[in-house]
């Protein structure tokens, strides 16, 4: 990888509610590629005249119908891969309260309430499984954590910095 490649600036963002049987999570599935068949949360690639939180609205409101009226900035991930078209910054965002009506038909995937507690029984990509439930728990700090990908995009190590208390977490795949 040459040193000219660049980043792309991205956002998750998780819309939680209270449902039924706890805390749920709305979450996508993907009808295209990236993450064809996975379980993902809305999001996209922040836009030149956009802050990554005006990206994390705009692209919720886009893909699913909603506007966040309550949004709290809860993590960053890099992820590095040997491709240059695979290097991101993701800032990783939860809506508590958010205002309209889901749509129904949407060209990106299919949108559904999933209870928190089940997330780890889906297909999801292998990062989202990582920052996933950190960032969704409001009572832990804030998630950083940078995420190594080989040629094929298969997650191969990921470093979590810690909160100041304790060390950071390394994870080989």
């Amino acid at each position: 990888m040459s040193q000219a490649a660049s980043r792309t600036l991205g956002t998750c963002v998780y819309v939680t509610r209270r449902g039924a049987d706890g805390l749920e999570v709305l979450m996508m599935y993907r009808h295209k590629e990236p993450n064809l068949g996975l379980w993902v949360a809305p999001g996209g690639k922040v836009e030149l005249d956009e802050s990554p939180r005006e990206c994390a609205l705009r692209e919720l409101e886009e893909e699913t119908g909603l506007r966040g009226t309550q949004i709290l900035f809860r993590g960053l991930v890099t992820e590095i891969s040997p491709l240059e078209h695979w290097q991101w910054l993701l800032f990783l965002y939860v809506v508590t309260e958010a205002e309209g009506e889901i749509r129904e038909e949407l060209r990106e995937g299919r949108l559904q309430w999933i209870p928190v507690a089940e997330l780890a029984s889906l297909p999801i990509p292998q990062s989202d499984a990582l920052f996933g439930p950190a960032v969704l728990d409001l009572g832990a700090p804030f998630f950083e954590a940078t995420m190594l990908f080989d040629a094929e995009l298969r997650l191969v190590e990921a470093r979590v910095v810690g909160n100041g208390v304790r060390p950071a977490l390394w994870w080989r795949i």
